[in-house]
């Protein structure tokens, strides 16, 4: 099965994500990166309705003159008559029913996964992660009075696009740097586990002697 560019999907098939976070695409990836950072800082001045609205009517001001000058080549026979923008708007082929209908009880099952895991967090569950979740909670009051959500969205944004391939790069610098780090780690998580389970572990009893032993002992 080929796709609209003419590439093999079915023989090495890769998601469309990670394409664009290793920059598989430079042009396609440059894009969509400028225009989510772009859209994204808007919402400072804009709100969310003037930043959609304004976005999907520059995208309409490239799109339809394009696809009038095609049609009035068509109508002029100095064209095939072909659809500019055909590869996007074709239906994805490579998406079975098989498919959609897993990815639906995928998303099903973290949405109802999620929605229990708030309930037990806020009715107290367990009380060691509750704990945990106030003290987060508390944290990111400090955070919210630095930073607003869209800053740090635009910084998830920006490392999604740039740590995956920073540690693609780099990635035997960063093994060796982690292994390097995590094996002191492990002694000492080792050493304070046998420490700990020495201090738990009862005393052994000192043995004692026997009646029988003793008239042993003296006859000898």
């Amino acid at each position: 099965m080929r796709d609209a560019r003419g590439s093999d999907v079915s023989s090495n098939p890769r998601p469309y994500l990670m394409d664009l976070i290793y920059w598989r695409e430079m042009g396609r990836t440059g894009v969509v990166l400028t225009g989510l950072v772009l859209g994204l800082l808007c919402l400072f001045q804009l709100s969310a309705i003037t930043v959609i609205s304004t976005m999907s009517l520059s995208i309409m001001c490239f799109t339809l003159p394009v696809r009038l000058l095609y049609k009035a080549l068509e109508l002029f026979h100095w064209g095939s008559g072909a659809h500019p923008f055909q590869s996007y708007i074709e239906p994805d082929a490579n998406l079975t029913d098989e498919q959609t209908i897993v990815y639906v009880q995928q998303i099903v099952v973290l949405t109802a996964s999620a929605i229990t895991k708030i309930k037990q967090l806020f009715f107290v569950a367990d009380l060691t992660d509750s704990i945990k979740f106030v003290v987060l909670m508390y944290l990111l009051t400090y955070v919210g009075v630095l930073c607003n959500g869209l800053t740090l969205l635009i910084i998830g944004v920006i490392c999604m696009f740039s740590v995956p391939l920073f540690y693609k790069r780099q990635q035997e610098q960063i093994e060796k740097i982690g292994t390097a780090v995590s094996s002191p780690i492990k002694k000492i998580t080792n050493l304070i586990c046998y420490l700990v389970q020495r201090t738990k572990s009862p005393p052994v009893p000192a043995p004692t002697s026997t009646p029988g032993s003793k008239t042993k002992a003296k006859t000898k």
